[in-house]
């Protein structure tokens, strides 16, 4: 199963404070891991925990079916990145993207198939409801 993005950035955080502790980073470098709060991570989780579930849901699923799921989870990230506390920078919006992409693949959908009955490309699933 693909890792949530949370997960990676928890990662990292924990990385960053190891690196510090050994004094390979100076603490001064170690700022940037406030970017990630706590309540980001939590209401991230919150959001990919339902998309998961509607994804594992899904049995046979239509085009319509698929893209209801993913303007869900988009409409639910978008909650969670325009709160004044939260944002997703490029790096971020990415990992997210391909996160939605690979769940969906992993659960039998043909992203790329999905994408060009549509007539665009498999990165732009999201597009038409993303404001991160």
């Amino acid at each position: 199963m693909a890792n949530r993005p949370s997960e990676n950035w928890r990662a990292w955080m924990a990385e960053v404070a190891r690196d510090v502790e050994a004094g390979i980073l100076e603490p001064e470098c170690a700022g940037a891991v406030e970017m990630y709060s706590e309540s980001l991570l939590r209401a991230t989780d919150s959001a990919l925990e339902a998309f998961e579930a509607e994804v594992c849901a899904l049995v046979g699923p239509s085009d319509a079916e698929v893209f209801g799921v993913v303007e869900r989870v988009v409409l639910a990230l978008n909650a969670v990145g325009g709160d004044d506390s939260h944002g997703y920078c490029t790096e971020e919006r990415e990992q997210l993207c391909e996160y939605i992409d690979l769940t969906l693949g992993e659960h039998g959908v043909d992203v790329a198939a999905l994408a060009e009955r549509r007539g665009m490309n498999r990165a732009e699933i999201t597009d038409a409801w993303r404001d991160w």
